[in-house]
């Protein structure tokens, strides 16, 4: 009886010391996000002084200098909730796909919105922020049911290994229809190849607001999925045995990641990368419990984002790198990373 109550304090005692490790984790990222929003603020192409930078942010734009600072500000709101929904849809695909390389760079679902997008515009002449965004939701909605019934195909059903390759498969086929449907409109062929990079310059509050409530509902459908992914990740039969409807499980989830990011790649492209880091450093910090992991992968892909961005303006000043291309550097080795770690097993 001693021995199972000295066990039982144990285990509540390692809970509790997790538990304050989590929290801990949760401070740390907060102020690295609100350090990186500021940076993202402060710091750009042209060096704008503290007093500008106080009076700008008080809606007050009467210099050059106060300007610049007051596009920053926008581009900063963009970048943060760019950088959470596509962390999140990354953490999310993972989750129901229980493949550790799943991205929506990486199973051609930003791909599949883009060539909506470029195939709206060149046939169907959408113009509005609206149709814009309903157009890459679609795109992206159908690139992932592509993929996944592609990759259940034959023995074994959908395996990492075949959804990663599927993916890929799909993502290159989809960026040769791009260009090739954009090869015969010069009109349209520069700003749709500036906008294929991936980037959050530009920004304005309007395309912000339009964008938002996609956003915000599928911030709200994929936090509602935590449990649910707990429970796939146990299996499908466990799951099952446990109450939980499998089916609809993983198509609630897949609604949130397919809202994240289609209204995402509406507005800035197509990033990469993001989904695919983002999630597994999570892990690493506050364990598999998705009640955790998703919230903490949403604010740390916004640090992610915005230091990309940040890093973007330095490092080729007097112009700057597109935040998509920033991220490709880093996602590219902690891909080949995985590949050897993981051996493309499920999660």
């Amino acid at each position: 009886m001693t021995a199972a109550g000295d066990m039982l304090a144990e285990g509540k005692s390692f809970v509790q010391k997790t538990q304050q490790l989590r929290l801990l984790w949760l401070a740390g990222v907060v102020v690295a996000l609100a350090v990186f929003g500021v940076l993202s603020v402060a710091v750009g192409t042209r060096a704008v002084g503290w007093p500008d930078i106080v009076a700008a942010l008080g809606g007050r734009v009467e210099s050059i200098d106060q300007a610049a600072i007051a596009a920053r500000i926008p581009r900063t709101v963009l970048a943060l909730l760019s950088g959470a929904a596509l962390a999140l849809a990354g953490a999310l695909m993972q989750g129901v796909t229980r493949n550790p390389l799943a991205d929506p760079g990486i199973l051609g679902v930003n791909m599949g919105a883009s060539l909506a997008i470029v195939v709206g515009i060149t046939w169907f002449h959408i113009a509005s922020a609206q149709a814009f965004i309903w157009t890459a939701i679609l795109g992206a909605a159908v690139a992932a049911l592509f993929v996944y019934t592609i990759g259940s195909l034959g023995r074994g059903g959908a395996t990492p290994l075949k959804l990663a390759l599927a993916g890929t498969a799909t993502s290159i086929a989809f960026s040769s229809l791009v260009i090739a449907v954009v090869l015969s409109r010069n009109d349209i062929a520069g700003g749709v190849r500036s906008w294929q990079i991936g980037g959050v310059g530009g920004a304005t509050f309007d395309r912000i607001v339009h964008v938002l409530p996609f956003l915000v509902a599928g911030f709200a459908i994929s936090l509602l999925s935590a449990r649910k992914l707990n429970s796939l990740a146990l299996g499908d039969e466990m799951a099952a045995g446990l109450g939980e409807r499998v089916a609809w499980a993983r198509a609630s989830a897949a609604l949130g990641a397919i809202l994240l990011c289609g209204a995402t790649t509406a507005i800035c492209g197509p990033i990469g990368f993001v989904g695919l880091v983002v999630p597994h450093l999570c892990r690493l910090l506050v364990g598999v419990d998705h009640r955790w992991l998703l919230p903490f992968s949403a604010l740390t892909g916004a640090c992610l984002l915005l230091s990309a961005d940040v890093l973007g303006r330095l490092v080729a000043r007097p112009s700057e790198l597109d935040v998509g291309i920033v991220t490709a550097f880093v996602g590219a080795p902690f891909f080949i990373w995985i590949v050897r770690r993981q051996q493309v097993r499920e999660l």
